[in-house]
């Protein structure tokens, strides 16, 4: 049987090999933060650097595009080569840049070449929305009804995803195939390499959304053979509200045109020849599209500095002991009131998160508020919990159950309407 007292917590916090990062970062002693998996907490560094960046517009005006520690004309480059270990990427092929949704619409613009009999494009049934409104809206500028053209893996059981079901909905009418690599409700993840290796097989090109994986586990998008992805920098990697986002090409896949153009996928030294006719950038560069959003990107300078410090392999190993500890805590103390563990429990299938269901979820969520837990409610009956490893703790997993359970027992979330806020 778990051990579920308060002392193994702290047993576990004092084993922990990462702990100091936590003071990192401006933690709310005040409150257990649980929402990482939708906006990392500031860190030091990250302000540090987002500091250094207005020090060299006050400084530098117009020449900071060129002068000073972080030259902002090469500011996306640099930033991507710092990115590419967290995917697994060479260098030239990340490029740090846009938001997921731009980034996306690129590169479906670019890899989406319907042909013949192959015009379809395939994702999944629990896909986030702004992914399938891209598909949705790409579709229709090249004249095809998402309707009939877009094709959707369905869930056995509304939230997860058997493999051998997405292999076989890769049929000879597919052009381009767009999933998550990990699921934002259930937290599964999705394996990349073996979807990846069957589309190709098939001659066809697939793409990943890594905003709910990157900064989580390992990738190796370059040795795996993926052909794109695209991801968000404010969830994992604490880059902060509206942090700019980033996108991988492979290197094999470099020949292609970009579907958009925009001047600053130019060619470095040719950017400023201000030709009409565009030399765009031999790498992942040339998939940029306007200025830099330098002070978006700032953050994510200091923060990348934590991920290398750390390690993803420790920060992974820390992750699964925080949500496997969190799952044995669900189990022994919140038996018998209404949740049900929605994650894969396997450590190769499980995200960053834990995921449970609950028919009063919206209003427990609110409850848990209350009680200074920020967690994350997914409509209707989701409620998310990340310990993000660089900042969160054992005995803050204890915590937060524990006051879950007191929640349920004394039934103070039936003060609270069952029904989301308008940011949920």
């Amino acid at each position: 049987m778990a051990d579920t007292s308060y002392k193994k917590a702290r047993e576990h916090d004092q084993d922990d090999a990462l702990i100091e990062f936590r003071e990192e970062f401006y933690v709310n002693d005040e409150k257990i933060y649980f929402d990482g998996n939708s906006l990392g907490i500031l860190s030091k560094r990250a302000e540090k650097t987002t500091l250094d960046a207005l020090e060299s517009w006050k400084q530098y005006g117009i020449d900071g595009w060129t002068e000073g520690a972080n030259p902002w004309f090469y500011f996306s480059e640099n930033l991507g080569v710092k990115t590419a270990p967290l995917i697994g990427a060479l260098p030239n092929e990340v490029i740090v840049t846009g938001s997921t949704t731009v980034n996306l619409h690129q590169l479906v613009s670019t890899f989406y070449q319907p042909k013949g009999s192959k015009t379809k494009i395939l994702a999944d049934a629990l896909a986030f929305p702004t992914d399938i409104y891209v598909l949705q809206s790409q579709l229709k500028l090249k004249g095809y009804d998402p309707e009939e053209h877009l094709v959707f893996v369905k869930s056995r059981d509304g939230k997860t995803f058997h493999e051998d079901d997405i292999i076989e909905k890769m049929t000879d009418n597919i052009a381009l195939i767009v999933l998550p690599s990990v699921l934002y409700r259930s937290g599964q993840i999705l394996p990349m390499k073996r979807l990846t290796e069957a589309a190709h097989e098939r001659n066809i090109a697939i793409g990943f959304d890594l905003c709910h994986s990157i900064g989580v586990f390992p990738h190796h998008l370059h040795d795996w053979g993926v052909d794109f992805a695209v991801w968000c920098n404010y969830k994992y990697l604490n880059a902060g509200p509206g942090a700019v986002g980033g996108l991988y090409v492979h290197e094999n896949q470099f020949e292609r045109e970009p579907g958009l153009s925009g001047w600053f996928g130019s060619r470095k030294d040719k950017q400023f020849d201000m030709e009409h006719a565009m030399t765009p950038a031999d790498d992942a560069g040339a998939y940029q599209l306007g200025t830099p959003h330098i002070l978006s990107s700032a953050p994510l300078t200091g923060a990348l500095e934590l991920f290398e410090e750390a390690g993803l392999e420790r920060l992974r190993n820390k992750s699964l002991a925080l949500t496997g500890y969190m799952m044995e805590l669900v189990e022994s103390k919140l038996k018998g009131m209404g949740f049900s563990i929605a994650n894969p429990r396997e450590d190769d299938r499980r995200g960053g998160h834990v995921y449970l269901e609950h028919r009063e979820a919206a209003r427990i969520c609110k409850a848990l508020k209350a009680e200074g837990v920020i967690p994350d409610f997914r409509a209707p009956k989701g409620i998310r919990l990340a310990p993000v490893p660089l900042y969160n703790t054992f005995t803050e997993v204890w915590h937060v159950i524990d006051r879950l359970q007191k929640i349920m027992e004394k039934e103070t979330y039936k003060k609270y309407e069952n029904k989301r806020g308008v940011v949920a």
